[in-house]
């Protein structure tokens, strides 16, 4: 019997907590004012002292010229680890040069959900949702469009001229996964009969897109 209603208030308590307290699936709030990045650690990153934070480490012009496009796409991050001024503050920023026709891969970030606008140029962007629906739009110029945390999206410049792209997140360092490269130039590697075995195809298959990687 004391187990039993040990148990219930244990479901009790956990029921009334999910109700009455907050939850942020971004980057924890800030308790002071800021905290420059100093040097990493194992879970996030150590403060400056706080007479030593100038203006500088509030400014940046990492993203203030194009990237080299002969890839297709060129990605330009403003995160905390070049930005220190980030640091616990819960955002950051990347540009995204695309040529004619350039495709973002195929990925995801862990930690953030991404918005982002169109600069210059025309893009067809989309995202899956975990039922497989996919959510597909094309943006112009000043068009906003905005990816959940975790799902699977991408982004490609349709049009004959260049697009630039800038994408905002709610997490000082967002976390990219790309698909293609994580199934097939993971270290170690995945065993091919596991991808084999998964995206149902042959394992010579996988060998041979391995080999791309």
């Amino acid at each position: 019997m004391a187990i039993h209603r040990a148990v219930y208030g244990l479901l009790l308590t956990t029921t009334i907590l999910a109700f009455f307290v907050p939850f942020s699936t971004a980057d924890p709030d800030n308790l002071q004012d800021f905290c420059n990045l100093k040097i990493s650690r194992v879970n996030g990153f150590a403060c400056k002292p706080t007479e030593s934070v100038t203006t500088s480490d509030f400014f940046s012009k990492l993203l203030s010229t194009p990237g080299n496009t002969t890839t297709g796409v060129s990605i330009t991050s403003a995160n905390v680890l070049g930005f220190p001024g980030l640091n616990t503050l819960g955002v950051s920023l990347i540009r995204l040069d695309f040529a004619p026709r350039g495709i973002a891969a195929i990925h995801y970030h862990p930690r953030a959900s991404e918005i982002i606008f169109v600069v210059e140029g025309t893009v067809n962007v989309g995202f899956v949702s975990t039922g497989r629906k996919l959510f597909l739009q094309t943006l112009n110029k000043g068009e906003v469009f905005v990816f959940p945390q975790g799902l699977v999206h991408f982004q490609r410049n349709i049009g004959d001229t260049p697009a630039t792209v800038l994408a905002a997140f709610n997490s000082q360092l967002q976390g990219t996964v790309l698909i293609p490269q994580t199934l097939f130039a993971s270290t170690p590697e995945i065993p091919d009969d596991f991808l084999a075995n998964g995206l149902r195809i042959d394992t010579e298959a996988v060998q041979n897109i391995k080999k791309k990687f």
